[in-house]
């Protein structure tokens, strides 16, 4: 299982299809709808619709950043959405139909004003969503929640097209590239290691004896494989840790090479190979011993994680 489990709150209209919509996409883990940063407490449906609560109606994703991130879920919403509204989408208008991103993870502020600065380029008026701290969420009534599975036929703003879209959706975010563009990019020793399954040389490699906070990710894509915390100093002169951030990312094969039987560690999304695995890991931390090559990876400390575009991942280390 993942260590990591981020939540975003949408709003973009009526809820009942922003959430079905949302919540078909790969790594949404959970979506529920909801009133979000209004100026009473407990809303009804009637009283968001009618009293002037200040509540948007909002959907609650709750996401793996390992399989989508902020940037490309927020891609997404964009898609559904007239972003220069104002207090309207589709037939809907009014206060609680305005569009808005609410964050609870201040680290997630960069990404969100970087994200809208690229969309109003594609727009003359200025794009009007919403962007603030989640200052309170309360769960609408049951009847609202998953609204279109229980009335497939009920109203909603959002054409049939998204949702078969948004079930095919891949974040490319960390898209392997190919050999001969690995070539260009990577050290020959890297390139060796990853296409190659080539050893490189014990307590000569950049992070044998590296246990700064932070992550490691994969060399070829940037995709994150492994978190300081897991790291152990095992003696054998490579990196060594007790296991991945998530069992997804790593493929495990039988290795017959050099008259030995050994279990091979590559990434799952690229196919570089990473090192092997071995069960003479320390048994309070589960046993096991990945021994990883440093040529296969790259070390984001801790207080560049914001910087490097990997804020989502400081959840780690809580």
């Amino acid at each position: 299982m993942s260590h990591l489990k981020k939540e975003i709150y949408l709003a973009g209209g009526c809820f009942w299809g922003t959430e079905k919509y949302l919540s078909l996409v790969p790594g949404v883990i959970a979506t529920d709808v909801g009133y979000a940063n209004g100026n009473t407490e407990n809303p009804t449906y009637e009283d968001v619709c009618h009293k002037n609560t200040g509540h948007a109606e909002c959907v609650r994703v709750f996401y793996n950043p390992l399989q989508v991130s902020l940037k490309y879920l927020l891609s997404l919403y964009y898609e559904v959405i007239n972003p220069t509204s104002i207090n309207r989408q589709g037939g809907d208008t009014g206060t609680q139909y305005r569009t808005g991103i609410y964050y609870v993870d201040a680290e997630d502020l960069r990404v969100i004003e970087e994200s809208i600065k690229q969309l109003q380029t594609q727009y003359e008026k200025k794009i009007a969503i919403e962007v603030l701290p989640l200052r309170n969420y309360y769960l609408a009534e049951e009847y609202h929640q998953k609204y279109l599975d229980k009335n497939p036929n009920g109203y909603c703003h959002i054409g049939v097209d998204k949702f078969e879209v948004a079930k095919k959706v891949k974040d490319i975010s960390f898209e392997p590239k190919t050999k001969e563009e690995l070539q260009k990019i990577l050290t020959k020793e890297q390139f060796e290691v990853t296409q190659n399954s080539m050893t490189e040389a014990p307590f000569q490699n950049a992070f044998f004896d590296t246990f700064e906070d932070g992550i490691y990710v994969d060399i070829t894509t940037g995709q994150p494989l492994f978190v300081s915390t897991d790291k152990f100093e095992s003696g054998c002169g490579w990196p060594s840790f007790s296991k991945p951030i998530d069992q997804q990312l790593i493929a495990e094969k039988t290795d017959l090479s050099h008259g030995m039987k050994r279990v091979e560690v590559r990434s799952s999304n690229s196919d570089s190979h990473l090192g092997h695995v071995f069960t003479d890991g320390p048994r309070e931390m589960g046993g096991l011993r990945y021994c990883i090559n440093s040529a296969s990876l790259d070390f984001i400390p801790k207080d560049k994680m914001v910087e490097r575009g990997y804020g989502e991942y400081l959840k780690l280390f809580n």
